[in-house]
């Protein structure tokens, strides 16, 4: 599959949809131009259908692939680039760089192709065909994916359903209750026609993706932000939830270990096709594309210029765009729940041997002498102690004792904090431990999420990441399952749902809870190396016993991490009903599955969606993320729970054959953009 799509011309039909296009994405990979007659005939619209699966791509390429789903939530705050998204300023309008005509027109174009498809298959394809029916699920698949991402961001958009003959420029805004209506028809209709299988063609849609996304539009339609309209629909969608995330559940059972999914060694490699996986973006050597996936830039906390470290492939290019929050760190149990310790980054290796510090007096331990060095090749450089307020263990004074740069979130009588310990703008009384800006050049130093590290790609700063992209796995549709019953108020019938993930993400007995395992540990499998003659800065170590100032253990921790009863969770201690004001057993319910995603889910690029559709965006944004305390941040909750069409789009449309005034602009646009 990954092949075909990079030796198939990419037919984007809604080219023309508007001039503001991105003609560069049109002509990636593009082998020889194609007439729309091409796809008046079995084997174009066979090329067209595979063309099409480059439209997956786009979310994780660019920069635009993070500022709309991850930054300004609970989980993200911001770091260096687009921070407009973090801090709701008047920086983030409808003509901000960063992605807004961009995913706009990408999804547009995707839509555009499905739109020929849903059309030229009944009419050019052999309905006999054994691929017939797939064609057209392809079709209305595509169709209901694209305007589920646009409504997710904008509410209702202009419902296209036609092909579009040439560049046509007036359109009629549908309301979100409409674009909802058609894109779930879509996705049930392809339900209906995808097969089961893929076939061996990794990343091939089937009916369980369809069903993916049936459950989750469903969800977003009967959550808080539609509930000016949802009302006649949220039964059956709660319903259809539980009906279409059981399918999934029972056709892509989960990993039996969590890092599994993460587990990366190599493009195309074995935890590529993992039974978890319902639909992932496709990259690899051979397709990598024009951009690559380049998510496994935006993540990575700065470690090139630290002692004994220089940037290599194996630790990846650091672009510092998102910073982990206190939430993402606090969030989890972090002695029982691997998740945790299999999501993060907290130990780097020496690779460059020549600048590690040296002991100096009077820090010198026994055995070692003043001068000499503190570490060497591939020995612990980087450290971070993910402690809790309380750990009397270290000081700024003391840290000169350890051989590693020690990076420690709170030293000895300090107080507990949710925002404050990453920025000077944060308030003072907030500041703790030595995380943040280490140096006069302010780097920031963070506990960096390895979900995405790849350490496939050819060159030190290679842009253009080989590994695939995650785009729905089954463990959502637990946690799916789990928020509609939640709603409808059966909790019991919840609680098996929730204690499946948490029953993965426990140690197992005999487990090393000291092991770290990323895809940056792909430089081992690549031709190209570490990059480093000093070593690499991957190390297949954490911090954990530290971190917990533990003893070191085997046990199994999957008990300590099951809920007996629903009481237990309207008891916990690590979900924060206290400072986000949840009272009632609902209110804490709905907080805790919101919690529970982001530990299973964290860093995925859905956050943001989530937040939006149940409401808690502005509350959790104010309890955990610093960006409120920027010079210009302003969360407004009625403007910012949407994003602004772009202006390009509302300068491109037309009413009667004339652009439209600025008042007609302004009533298409969303409320206070």
């Amino acid at each position: 599959m990954k092949q075909y799509i990079k030796k198939t011309a990419l037919l984007l039909a809604a080219a023309g949809f508007l001039a503001s296009c991105s003609s560069d994405f049109l002509n990636e990979d593009l082998i020889r131009q194609e007439s729309t007659q091409s796809f008046e005939s079995e084997k174009g619209l066979d090329q067209l259908s595979v063309g099409m699966y480059a439209n997956f791509r786009i979310p994780f390429t660019y920069d635009w692939c993070f500022p709309y789903w991850q930054l300004g939530t609970d989980e993200m705050t911001g770091g260096e680039g687009p921070n407009a998204f973090n801090d709701y300023s008047d920086d983030l309008n409808a003509s901000t760089r960063y992605g807004s005509a961009e995913n706009w027109d990408h999804m547009y174009a995707g839509i555009g192709s499905a739109n020929i498809l849903i059309k030229n298959v009944p009419l050019y394809y052999n309905q006999n065909s054994a691929h017939y029916n797939t064609r057209l699920g392809e079709g209305y698949f595509m169709r209901g994916y694209n305007y589920f991402r646009m409504v997710m961001q904008f509410g209702g958009v202009p419902l296209l359903t036609e092909p579009v003959a040439g560049a046509q420029t007036e359109f009629v805004r549908s309301s979100t209750e409409e674009t909802y209506a058609q894109l779930i028809a879509d996705l049930k209709e392809a339900y209906k026609l995808l097969p089961e299988t893929n076939g061996g063609e990794v990343g091939r849609l089937t009916k369980y993706a369809a069903a993916h996304f049936v459950a989750k539009a469903c969800l977003f339609r009967a959550s808080e932000l539609n509930d000016s309209w949802n009302g006649s629909y949220k039964e059956q969608d709660l319903n259809d939830v539980i009906e279409y995330g059981k399918k999934v559940i029972e056709a892509h059972p989960l990993c039996a270990n969590f890092v599994d999914l993460w587990d990366y060694t190599k493009p195309d490699g074995p935890n590529e096709s993992v039974s978890e996986v319902v639909l992932s973006a496709q990259f690899s050597d051979l397709s990598v594309g024009r951009t690559g996936n380049q998510v496994h830039l935006f993540f990575l906390s700065r470690y090139q210029t630290l002692p004994g470290m220089a940037r290599d492939i194996a630790g990846g290019r650091e672009y510092r765009r998102l910073r982990t929050t206190n939430y993402s760190l606090d969030v989890y149990d972090r002695v029982n729940d691997s998740r945790f310790w299999k999501s993060f980054v907290t130990v780097y290796s020496c690779n460059n041997p020549k600048t590690a510090p040296k002991w100096t007096a009077p820090y010198v331990p026994e055995g070692k002498v003043a001068g000499e060095p503190k570490f060497g090749s591939n020995e612990p450089a980087v450290k971070y102690i993910v402690n809790d307020a309380g750990d009397t263990r270290y000081t700024p004074e003391n840290l000169n004792y350890y051989a590693p740069s020690m990076y420690v979130r709170y030293f000895a009588g300090e107080k507990q904090a949710y925002i404050g310990n990453n920025v000077g703008s944060s308030p003072g009384e907030g500041v703790h431990g030595n995380y943040g800006n280490h140096d006069a050049s302010a780097t920031i130093c963070y506990v960096s999420l390895s979900k995405w590290r790849d350490g496939s790609r050819p060159t030190t700063n290679e842009a253009k990441g080989r590994r695939d992209a995650i785009i729905a796995r089954s463990a959502e549709d637990y946690l799916m399952v789990a928020e509609a019953y939640i709603r409808k108020e059966q909790y019991g019938e919840a609680l098996p749902y929730i204690n499946a993930l948490r029953q993965r993400a426990g140690y197992a007995n005999g487990e090393d809870r000291s092991k770290n395992i990323d895809g940056g540990q792909a430089y081992r499998n690549n031709s190209s190396g570490s990059g480093q003659a000093g070593g690499a800065s991957y190390s297949d170590l954490n911090t954990y016993f530290e971190s917990n100032n533990i003893e070191e253990t085997t046990a199994s921790t999957k008990e300590a991490l099951q809920f007996a009863s629903v009481g237990d969770i309207l008891n916990s201690k690590k979900d924060f009903y206290d400072v986000l004001g949840a009272n009632s057993d609902k209110e804490k319910m709905l907080v805790f599955i919101l919690n529970e995603r982001s530990r299973e889910l964290l860093g995925e690029l859905i956050r943001w969606p989530d937040l939006a559709r149940t409401k808690q965006l502005e509350k959790r944004y104010k309890v955990f993320n610093d960006g409120q305390f920027y010079p210009g941040a302003a969360f407004n909750p009625n403007k910012h729970y949407l994003r602004p069409l772009p202006q390009s789009f509302l300068d491109a449309v037309t009413k009667d054959g004339k652009a439209l005034s600025s008042e007609e602009k302004q009533a298409m646009q969303n409320p206070g953009w």
